[in-house]
């Protein structure tokens, strides 16, 4: 089971105080491992996890949304990489995923792309989930089911996706022993909590009330104590503080309004109940488990995929897609949080991620976080379990053999492990051997390697170095040794120059003391140990500039050519639907026949966290513009019967603001003069035609009329057509692949 963005002491055998019981049983079973590293973001460690390799060499350099053509960096798993699943089912194993995927490159997420990367391709017998890096848990902006979008005409009051996500994953387990009462199993259950935005169900955001309210020094300080009641953390370990703990990025409780306190300690309410959701999830497939008589031979592998995130900033945001995933420089008027009622917070209403000071806490006691070389960014917790193993006398099936050489023998593990180790010991611990070929060519050979002897041997050595790279920030640790440049090498610098930093993990688990300037020979050895690794991964080129994932392949032009969309049809997948209008111009027309009483959404593109439709409702067209929670209206004269002509203007201004006409029959009918531009990944729910899925646009229509299906009339055509691109848009299109061509020429 892997979790999205959890800190290093989220978790209660990892000093939280959010109640993870289900969690707490397992570690109480198996082992928890307390110097488990990853990846600092999530589809580089997703990557790594199931093929074994170093993220770089599995293709992922950076998360799934950019292909500016280099090896590191194609955001697909390579063809001849097995897989943990290809593996497994090669092996006797049915194969089942949910949850998130997040390793197919975005630009082949749609309905007609090449699906050589999808779960089914790579491995798996069946999936369910979202194959996109995050979603709302209350509106799900796409979901899949095996190799199919699955049509959603409307989701009911009360649902939740980590609840059908692990109804789906008890309906696989079911099916199967329904049908072979024997065969084992592989479930690969990847939770869209807690990345933002973060949400939970009311009832158990209920249960964390008042939990906060103390503020995020004083939670960190009662981890970080638990931390070392526990033996997580060495005795000798400092908590990070003033510059080394990100204190001008976090302002301290003590100077914080009435008001900012309450609404700060509500994001950490909400942040808990996600987290103890992934617990009441663990309890559901265990107590399943316990009642087929299979949970003693089950191997349960529990992690988090990067460190807890800084993405929400120092006050977090109610307006998630207000500051994620931009590429254009903000104006200074900007608003980042939408004043929303703080009540909202983790609903269907709001998309919000919680502040700094609350992303520091979960990563306790280290610092920096997600995409950060420091140990806040890669240190995460490990929880390995197989209840079997402390009763096992051995026979001749290899899991039971397995299990009986580790018997009794569970509790802290201290070696570092990285999170390539975890698929080469799964095989191991199941007597399955890794595929030697795929796909008619000989298989790649994995980075990690199993740590089974380190289950069995507490004294049993582990990994001995690894480095680590994200948007060119980066780290090799070395046995007791660990050296970190926070920020990129200047081109003139070379590969292994730059500022680095030297830290002695054994004394100084937290990297609170730089040893650099009392060291500068180990300081060279080890930057040049990083850069001999960068060249053997792929990890080059360094995006020393901030450009490199600018760069994108030509190919991806024919997205955004104008199109015409059928109505009633799920929608357009989100990255589609994206090049049709961000950071652009684009117009939409529509051509209408009306009955009398006709009524209902023409167009719908986006959700809570920003979007735009048009409808008629009433009579007459409607414009309604959610700019990222505030919500702008306007509304034309009476359509009368008959055939109408809707032609839809969304005109770029200065400021990154976009100017909203609509015309009918040629007239203008309603206008929204400036509103800031969806920017990123908004709007985040693809475009339908007819209805608006999922997530609303406009929650006051959704109150009214749910998804207002259109009715009393047809939509005769609905077409995009984009404009030109903004200025402030710094994509570039190559036609990547053609130099590789004349060099082989």
């Amino acid at each position: 089971m892997l979790v999205d963005d959890l800190g290093f002491s989220d978790l209660g055998p990892f000093g939280s105080e959010i109640p993870t019981p289900s969690i707490d049983r397992i570690a109480g079973e198996g082992w928890v491992f307390t110097n488990y590293r990853t990846a600092p973001m999530c589809s580089p460690a997703r990557a790594a996890l199931l093929t074994g390799l170093n993220p770089h060499r599995a293709g992922f350099g950076f998360v799934a949304h950019t292909d500016p053509g280099y090896p590191g960096f194609t955001c697909e798993l390579p063809q001849d990489a097995p897989t943990l699943a290809e593996s497994l089912r090669a092996g006797g194993y049915a194969t089942f995923a949910v949850g998130k995927w997040h390793l197919t490159l975005e630009s082949r997420l749609h309905d007609a792309a090449d699906k050589s990367s999808w779960p089914l391709q790579r491995g798996f017998d069946r999936y369910f989930g979202s194959m996109d890096g995050f979603t709302s848990l209350h509106h799900p902006h796409r979901l899949v089911r095996d190799n199919s979008v699955v049509d959603v005409p409307e989701f009911p009051d009360g649902y939740f996706l980590t609840d059908e996500l692990t109804g789906e994953a008890l309906a696989m387990i079911d099916e199967l022993r329904v049908n072979d009462a024997s065969k084992p199993f592989f479930l690969y259950y990847a939770h869209t909590s807690v990345h933002g935005p973060i949400q939970a169900k009311r009832a158990d955001i209920e249960r964390h009330r008042g939990r906060y309210e103390a503020g995020w020094n004083a939670l960190r300080e009662a981890r970080f104590a638990r931390q070392r009641e526990l033996g997580i953390v060495p005795t000798h370990a400092e908590l990070p503080e003033g510059a080394l703990a990100d204190d001008a990025r976090i302002p301290s409780w003590d100077s914080l309004s009435d008001e900012e306190r309450a609404l700060f300690a509500r994001h950490m309410e909400v942040y808990a109940a996600a987290v103890d959701e992934v617990d009441q999830s663990v309890g559901r497939l265990l107590d399943r488990l316990e009642q087929l008589g299979e949970l003693e031979r089950t191997i349960i592998v529990l992690a988090s995929d990067n460190g807890g995130t800084a993405e929400g900033g120092p006050s977090g945001t109610r307006s998630y897609f207000a500051q994620f995933g931009h590429s254009a420089p903000l104006p200074e008027n900007w608003v980042r949080d939408v004043p929303r009622d703080p009540a909202d917070i983790g609903g269907p209403r709001l998309f919000s991620q919680y502040p700094t000071g609350w992303a520091r806490v979960s990563n306790t006691p280290f610092r920096s976080f997600k995409s950060s070389t420091y140990e806040g960014g890669v240190h995460a917790p490990l929880i390995v379990s197989w209840p079997a193993a402390a009763r096992a006398e051995g026979g001749s099936d290899p899991v039971e053999a397995g299990a009986a050489g580790l018997r009794g023998l569970r509790g802290l593990r201290d070696q570092f492990v990285f999170v390539s180790d975890l698929a080469p010991t799964i095989l191991e611990l199941t007597g399955v051997p890794p595929l030697a070929e795929l796909r008619g060519r000989p298989a790649q050979q994995p980075d990690g390697r199993s740590v089974a002897a380190v289950l069995a041997d507490p004294t049993a050595e582990g990994r001995a170095a690894q480095y680590f790279e994200c948007v060119g920030r980066r780290a090799m640790v070395d046995g007791e040794w660990k050296a970190v440049s926070p920020v990129p090498p200047r081109r003139e610098e070379g590969a292994a120059g730059g500022t680095w930093e030297l830290y002695h993990l054994a004394d100084d688990p937290t990297e609170t003391l730089d040893l650099a300037a009392a060291d500068p020979t180990r300081v060279a050895e080890l930057a040049e140990r990083w850069r001999d690794e960068a060249w053997r991964n792929t990890v080059f080129p360094l995006d020393d500039d901030g450009t490199l994932h600018a760069n994108r392949p030509e190919s991806e032009a024919e997205l955004a050519a104008p199109v015409v969309l059928v109505p009633f049809r799920p929608p357009l997948e989100r990255f589609r639907a994206a090049q049709l209008t961000v950071l652009k111009s684009f117009s939409v027309e529509a051509s209408l026949v009306l009955d009398d009483g006709a009524a209902g959404v023409i167009v719908a593109h986006g959700d809570q966290g920003g979007g735009y439709l048009l409808a008629v409702e009433g009579g007459a067209p409607l414009i309604s513009y959610n700019a990222y929670g505030d919500m702008h209206r306007s509304r034309g004269a009476a359509l009368g019967a008959g055939p109408h002509e809707l032609l839809l203007h969304v005109d770029e201004l200065e400021g990154l603001r976009w100017r909203l006409r609509l015309e009918v029959d040629g007239e203008l009918s309603a206008e929204i003069a400036a509103v800031p531009m969806l920017l990123g990944m908004a709007p985040f729910t693809g475009i339908s035609v007819g209805y608006d899925y999922g997530g609303p646009v406009d929650w006051e229509l959704h109150e009214r009329h749910r998804t207002f299906r259109f009715s009393g009339g047809t939509i005769e055509r609905l077409r995009y057509v984009p404009g030109a691109r903004s200025r402030h848009d710094p994509t570039v299109l190559r036609r990547i692949g053609e130099a590789v061509a004349r060099v082989a020429d």
